[in-house]
């Protein structure tokens, strides 16, 4: 009886929690309702995906978010979440998985996220990626392109030009920095290419 009344109670909060939330937009979408679990109260433009101690190689994903006019964007939530070293979604609080992070942009629109470089599932032709999506406060919130990885084998040509621009067109390049440590940038562009968007 306990933990039928705990789930319950834990059922009616994430619901609770849920519907004071920002509409999704931009079409289906599916799990795009997962980025309010578990965001903390207190976002800073500086985040962990991955802790320090999770197995891979290091990876440090850096951009700037940008007004449909040019300008920086502050205030911006951009969530994203990505598999492990074995190409898998470590079990979580939700199917996202527990590689999961949030960060707010700055007063310059800046961002930045410290995590692993995520392998590819495993036995499948789609490239490394990492999924990202934005929540605008008291707007919406909606998904935009993955980043995925120049020097993967598996982002062919024909996949490269599949990509919708969402949130602006993503470069690829990602090099190593001086220590060694993977870097890719990823701007990105409220609203660009994004369905309902106004």
């Amino acid at each position: 009886m306990f933990r039928l009344m705990t789930f319950y109670c834990l059922f009616l909060t994430s619901i609770a929690a849920y519907s004071a939330q920002e509409a999704v937009i931009g079409g289906p979408c599916q799990g795009c309702e997962l980025v309010f679990v578990g965001m903390p109260d207190d976002v800073s433009s500086s985040a962990r995906i991955a802790p320090v101690d999770e197995p891979g190689e290091a990876l440090i994903v850096k951009g700037t978010v940008y007004k449909k006019d040019g300008t920086p964007a502050k205030g911006i939530i951009v969530y994203a979440y990505q598999t492990d070293d074995s190409g898998k979604y470590p079990k979580g609080s939700t199917s996202h998985g527990r590689l999961r992070g949030w960060a707010r942009t700055n007063q310059a629109g800046q961002y930045e996220f410290m995590t692993i470089r995520p392998k590819a599932y495993p036995g499948r032709d789609i490239p490394q990626h990492i999924h990202m999506h934005i929540i605008e406060p008291d707007k919406a919130t909606y998904y935009i392109d993955d980043i995925t990885f120049d020097d993967d084998p598996l982002l062919t040509a024909e996949k490269r030009s599949n990509h919708n621009c969402r949130g602006g067109c993503a470069d690829s390049k990602v090099e190593r920095n001086e220590q060694g440590v993977w870097q890719i940038q990823r701007d990105i562009i409220l609203g660009e290419g994004v369905q309902d968007y106004k």
